[in-house]
C-alpha cells in the first residue's frame, strides 16, 4: 500500500480554487481580498492570486494579506507584465497549479458580498452532479462613482439554464465572479476553448452536459469601467479589439464543429453578427492609419 505523504493529502483535501487576476488594482484588491478570506466553508479552499506586474501597490496589499494568511493565499508576482506578451495568464499560471475540486473565479477589482458563497455553490454543484458550472446573481457598481449600474440576474428561483440560452447570452450572460466551475472543465477541455480561452467559452464548456446551475442568492459585485481595464482599453485600442472578434468568431466556428453543429442555427446567427463588427472596426483601423 503506497502511503499518502501528508503534503499531498492536504492538497487533495482542497475543494475550491479560486483564481485572482490582479493588475494595477490597489483601489480595489482589499475587498476582493476581504470577500475571499471571510468564507465560511466546512472544507479548504485555496487563493490563487496572480499579480502581472503592478505598477501601484497591489503587490505590496497582496504580501500584506499573504502574511495574514500564509496557508490560502498562495500569490505570484510578476517581474514582467505577461498580458501585454499574449500570455493568457488564467491557463499559464493558476489553472496548472490549481489543486481543488472546483474552480472560482474573481478579478482583483471584483469581490464577493457573501460569507457562504462558495459553500452555497459548492453544495448546489455536490447536489447536481450531472451539471458542471454554478453561477448566481451580481450587482454592477460603476468604478468611477460607486453607483449602481444595475445587476445581472435570471430570477428569483433556482434553475437550470440551458446551453443555448448561454451560448446566446454573450460574455455578459453572468458575471465571472459568480462562476464555479468543476476544474476539469477548464483543465480537460475542448478544442473551442483552446481557440478562445475567454470566460464566454468557459461558461459554454461548463453548460454542454447539464446546462448551467442558476442561483437566485446575490453574493458578488462587478465593477464596470474600470481605468485601464481590458473593456477599458479595448475601446481606446482598435487593432486589440479586432484581434478580439477575429479570436472569438474561430471559438465560435471551432465550437460549432465540436459539437457536431448541434447549435449551428444559435451560433450561425452570432457569427453574422461577429462579422458585422469586424468589418466595422477593420474600417476604422484602416481609417486611423
Amino acid at each position: 500500500m503506497q502511503l499518502i505523504g501528508a503534503d499531498r493529502l492536504m492538497d487533495n483535501d482542497i475543494k475550491i480554487s479560486i483564481i485572482c487576476n490582479a493588475y494595477n488594482h490597489a483601489k480595489y484588491i482589499r475587498d476582493t481580498l476581504d470577500g475571499f478570506v471571510m468564507q465560511k466553508t466546512d472544507f479548504k479552499f485555496e487563493i490563487l492570486i496572480h499579480d502581472d506586474a503592478s505598477t501601484d501597490e497591489t503587490a505590496d496589499i497582496i504580501r500584506e494579506y499573504e502574511a495574514k494568511y500564509p496557508d490560502i493565499i498562495k500569490p505570484i508576482y510578476q517581474k514582467e507584465n505577461q498580458y501585454s506578451k499574449d500570455v493568457w495568464i488564467t491557463d499559464v499560471f493558476q489553472l496548472r497549479r490549481s489543486k481543488g475540486k472546483y474552480i472560482a473565479l474573481c478579478e482583483g477589482d471584483d469581490y464577493w458580498t457573501d460569507p457562504d458563497k462558495l459553500q452555497k455553490q459548492y453544495d448546489a454543484l455536490e447536489s447536481h452532479p450531472y451539471i458542471d458550472i454554478c453561477v448566481h446573481a451580481s450587482t454592477l457598481i460603476n468604478a468611477s462613482d460607486g453607483s449602481v449600474n444595475g445587476t445581472v440576474d435570471h430570477g428569483s428561483e433556482m434553475t437550470i439554464i440551458p446551453v443555448e440560452k448561454v451560448i446566446e447570452g454573450g460574455g455578459s450572460f453572468v458575471s465571472t465572479n459568480s462562476i464555479l466551475v468543476r476544474r476539469e472543465i477548464l483543465t480537460e477541455r475542448r478544442k473551442f476553448v483552446d481557440v478562445c480561452p475567454l470566460d464566454y467559452t468557459y461558461q459554454i464548456s461548463g453548460s454542454l452536459k447539464g446546462g448551467m446551475l442558476y442561483l437566485p442568492d446575490n453574493m458578488s459585485v462587478y465593477r464596470v469601467s474600470v481605468p485601464g481595464s481590458w473593456t477599458e482599453q479595448s475601446g481606446k485600442n482598435l487593432k486589440a479589439y479586432l484581434k478580439f472578434l477575429n479570436e472569438l468568431t474561430a471559438g465560435l466556428k471551432q465550437l460549432d464543429q465540436d459539437t457536431d453543429k448541434k447549435y449551428h442555427k444559435i451560433i450561425s446567427k452570432i457569427l453574422s453578427g461577429l462579422l458585422r463588427a469586424r468589418i466595422h472596426y477593420k474600417l476604422l483601423v484602416m481609417v486611423k492609419k
